[in-house]
Parts: C-alpha cells; sequence; structure tokens
C-alpha cells in the first residue's frame, strides 16, 4: 500500500494510520509534515461538533429537540419567515435534515457553503435561507427512510457552535478543550473562526493524525479513553445509528457518514468522520480497527472514490486476516 502511494496511483495521501485493538499496527507519513503535521481535514470536524453537542447534552446544558432559532432573538425577524423555521432542532442539523434550503451538492442553492463564505455573520445567513421545497420527482421526508429528507447542508453544524456557546455559556473551543481534547491529551491543534468570532464547526479544524485515531479509538470504545468516560455510551450509540438515507449504500447517524463496503464477497460496515479531499477517520466495529487517511487531494475528481479505493484494495484486505469480516 504504502509502495502504491508513493508512486502516485492516490494522488496525494499526506497519511495512512491503522489501529486495531487499540494499538497502532501501521503508520506512514508521505509529506513533509510527518507526524506532527496539523492536518486540515475539513469537514471531519462535523464530527468533533457531534462529540461537542453530545457532552453538552450529557451535563444537561443542551437537549436533542432544542428549537436552534430560540437561541438567537437578537437575529430576529428573519428573510422568509415561516413557523416551520421556529421549529427545526439541534437534531435536524446533526442528521443533515432541517427543511431550510439548504444543499452543498446544488451550486444553485441558496445555502451552498460557497454563498455562506461570503458574507459575515454565518448564523444569520442560516436563519434568513428559505424552506425547502419538494418537487413532485423527489421524496418528501415522511416518504423516506428514517422521516427525513438527507440534503447536505454546512451552514447546519456550523451554526451549532454559536449554539454551544449559548448553551453552556463558554467559547466553543475552550469547551471543547476542556470536555474533550484535555482528556484526550490532544494539545496542539488549530480551529478555524467564523468571521464573528465563534470557532467553525463545520470544518476546518488541524488535528495531528493520531490525534484524528484518538477520536475514532474513542467511539470504538463506546465513549470511554483510557478508562475514562468522556462521551455517554447512549450518546455514542445514537450518533452512529442510522436517522437518514443518503443513498443505498450509505445512511448517515449524527454528523457521521455510515457505509457499508462489499469486497470479495464481504461486507464490511463503516462508520466515518469524512472531509473534502477524501480525510477520513473511519471505525470499524466488527474488526475493532479505527484507520485515518488523510490527504491533499482538493483538486482531485471524486477524492472520496479514491479513498475508499485505498480501504477496499488494500486495508480491508489486511484487515480480513485478522478478523474476518461478518
Amino acid at each position: 500500500m504504502d509502495a502504491a502511494i508513493r508512486k502516485g496511483d492516490f494522488k496525494q495521501i499526506t497519511s495512512v494510520l491503522i489501529s486495531q485493538d487499540g494499538k497502532l499496527v501501521h503508520e506512514s507519513y508521505f509529506d513533509n509534515d510527518g507526524a506532527e503535521g496539523l492536518r486540515n481535514t475539513r469537514s471531519v470536524t462535523k464530527s468533533v461538533t457531534d462529540m461537542l453537542v453530545g457532552i453538552a447534552i450529557d451535563q444537561d446544558k443542551l437537549k436533542l429537540d432544542a428549537p436552534v432559532f430560540a437561541f438567537f432573538p437578537d437575529k430576529h425577524p428573519v428573510r422568509y419567515p415561516d413557523p416551520r423555521k421556529e421549529k427545526i432542532t439541534v437534531e435536524d442539523f446533526l442528521t443533515m435534515s432541517s427543511l431550510l434550503e439548504c444543499d452543498d451538492q446544488n451550486q444553485y442553492s441558496r445555502g451552498n457553503e460557497e454563498a455562506m463564505y461570503l458574507l459575515e455573520d454565518w448564523t444569520q445567513f442560516a436563519m434568513d435561507l428559505p424552506i425547502r421545497g419538494f418537487a413532485d420527482w423527489t421524496t418528501k421526508p415522511k416518504d423516506s427512510p428514517y422521516g427525513r429528507s438527507f440534503s447536505y447542508c454546512t451552514a447546519g453544524p456550523t451554526m451549532l457552535g454559536p449554539v454551544l456557546e449559548k448553551a453552556t455559556g463558554e467559547k466553543t473551543d475552550q469547551f471543547a478543550a476542556r470536555t474533550l481534547f484535555n482528556p484526550l491529551g490532544i494539545t496542539k491543534l488549530r480551529w478555524q473562526y467564523t468571521p464573528t468570532g465563534p470557532a467553525m464547526t463545520g470544518g476546518g479544524l488541524n488535528l495531528r493524525s493520531r490525534d484524528l485515531l484518538k477520536l475514532g479509538e474513542l467511539y470504538l470504545n463506546g465513549g470511554v479513553w483510557e478508562g475514562k468516560r468522556v462521551v455517554s455510551a447512549a450518546w455514542v450509540k445514537q450518533s452512529l445509528s442510522p436517522h437518514a438515507q443518503v443513498d443505498e449504500h450509505t445512511d448517515y447517524g449524527y454528523l457521521w457518514w455510515l457505509k457499508k463496503f462489499t469486497q470479495d464477497g464481504k461486507t464490511y460496515s463503516t462508520a466515518m468522520m469524512s472531509g473534502s479531499g477524501g480525510n477520513k477517520v473511519i471505525v470499524m466495529a466488527e474488526q475493532r480497527a479505527v484507520i485515518v487517511i488523510t490527504t491533499t487531494n482538493f483538486q482531485v475528481r471524486q477524492p472520496h472514490a479514491v479513498s475508499e479505493k485505498l480501504l477496499t484494495d488494500y486495508i480491508f484486505t489486511a484487515l480480513s486476516r485478522t478478523l474476518p469480516a461478518r
């Protein structure tokens, strides 16, 4: 695998780490930054936001069904007022299924993240979006698996940062350091910040590859790190359970991708933190394994397919030798 990466078969992979049963069994770097390099894994950050929301809920500082617009009375009145907007909850943003017209995969969507980055107040941007319409040829939420229509929208989890600040009374980066990163021994990191100040919870958090591996292992172990509980087992289970369907092979949890792969007649179930460029932290419960793939394939066509080919061609084959897929 390493030889193929160095040859350029997978474009610009920067690191691959694999742990099994809590032990680091493979670690390779393919750039000049090495083990201490801070990796901008883009939307992998969204799954970190899930962890922070879960901790706040565990501490009774936030509720899953809390209406998010109610946290910001100073930003009312909003454009396109609608009673349904006032009912959008924390869970709607965690599952990428709010009724806001917001789709990063559609360049014409009013909520496309590129339009958000042009403005100063990203929370106001989300609150001002209209309600999404469902044309006759699209599946309505009530007819969708799990009762939710998936639409990938960075503005939603980005808004959860300011929600966390309101709920906890603490800056999100400080709350993250105290409740999540320090317990895991993660001290070297770099947040990106929104123009109005709050930490960007929709993407861009820079972490070392080994620390990304720790986050995956935290969820593999049901929220426990080195014998100490960091996130409740109930929250981890909820986060890694399907709440919306992306396609016939992929479901979505709470800011986690749940995807099944078939390789050599075997099916492998994964829960993934995933970001632009094919950056991934993959948790495989049945194989007791966590895989980190970091890349700079931001300008590469179908970068997620590149990283997933690395998974299926090499890593799954190696893992199947130690514990067969079921």
